[in-house]
């Protein structure tokens, strides 16, 4: 095991989702939890609770620096954004991601996360997989000059096994491509999670810490493609230590486990967790 892999804590924003606070309301909470790292929601134009500071996703019409002054302020970084769109609707996903792109130049955030969303019901597996390289090529040709990593999220209909995710990432072939693997959505699909880390630990630009419950594992495993969020790191079926040795022994580059949990009560679980494994 190399022992000298940097492994760093953070969190994705949406454990402050029920919250009704703004997104510097949630920067501040996740340093005051000890945090390290977060990683921030962004979205196209205007809505009333965000603007309200009601919620924490960014518009990314408004200023990058908002997003680097908060975190500043707080004493944390990003470990990149969630800017999930789908790649198999280029109409959306090009702009989309480019946007993101340069969004995270500006603020400071070194990778932006996505996935092939839900496709069109009238597209063909061969149509979405053209669809997605073109989406994919066009915001690689802006993530390269920037420094900006994009990584890929088992998620939906064709990332849910290893070989769909592998052929999504290899589609544009570009250096910046990588993987966001996310431990709860790949475990939900019906795969191990431990073999397909370690399949892609080579790839791997951020890791979505996620937990599965064991109710929700009951009831959902082999049915569906992902979830939201999960249960505190720790509560639920996902063995952090082996998780942590695969990406000790097989990835070149420090990652961040950004947790993705649903409150701030299983934030607080989860980064206790996840020190006392660290």
């Amino acid at each position: 095991m190399n022992k000298n892999q940097k492994i760093s804590i953070g969190i994705n924003m949406e454990f402050v989702r029920h919250a009704d606070k703004s997104f510097e309301w949630g920067v501040r909470k996740a340093a005051e939890l000890g945090y390290k790292y977060v990683e921030p929601m962004v979205h196209w134009g205007r809505e009333l609770l965000s603007e309200a500071g009601y919620f924490h996703s960014v518009s990314m019409l408004d200023d990058p620096l908002r997003l680097k002054r908060a975190c500043d302020n707080a004493g944390v970084k990003m470990s990149g954004l969630s800017a999930h769109t789908p790649l198999t609707k280029p109409e959306i996903g090009v702009e989309y991601l480019k946007q993101a792109i340069r969004c995270a130049a500006e603020c400071g955030a070194p990778v932006i996360n996505t996935d092939e969303g839900p496709k069109q019901p009238w597209t063909t597996e061969a149509e979405d997989f053209t669809l997605m390289k073109y989406t994919l090529m066009e915001a690689a040709k802006v993530a390269e000059p920037r420094g900006i990593l994009l990584g890929i999220e088992p998620h939906q209909q064709y990332s849910r096994t290893p070989d769909g995710l592998d052929r999504i990432s290899k589609l544009a072939k570009s250096p910046v491509i990588g993987i966001n693997f996310d431990t709860g959505n790949s475990y939900l699909s019906g795969q191990d999670p431990y073999k397909w880390l370690a399949r892609v630990a080579k790839r791997l630009v951020h890791l979505h810490a996620k937990d599965i419950s064991i109710q929700q594992s009951s009831t959902e495993r082999g049915k569906v493609t992902g979830t939201p969020v999960g249960c505190a790191c720790g509560d639920g079926v996902i063995d952090w230590a082996r998780v942590i040795r695969i990406v000790r022994d097989k990835c070149p580059r420090p990652i961040v486990f950004s947790v993705e949990c649903g409150t701030i009560e299983q934030a607080e679980r989860s980064i206790k967790h996840l020190r006392s494994v660290l």
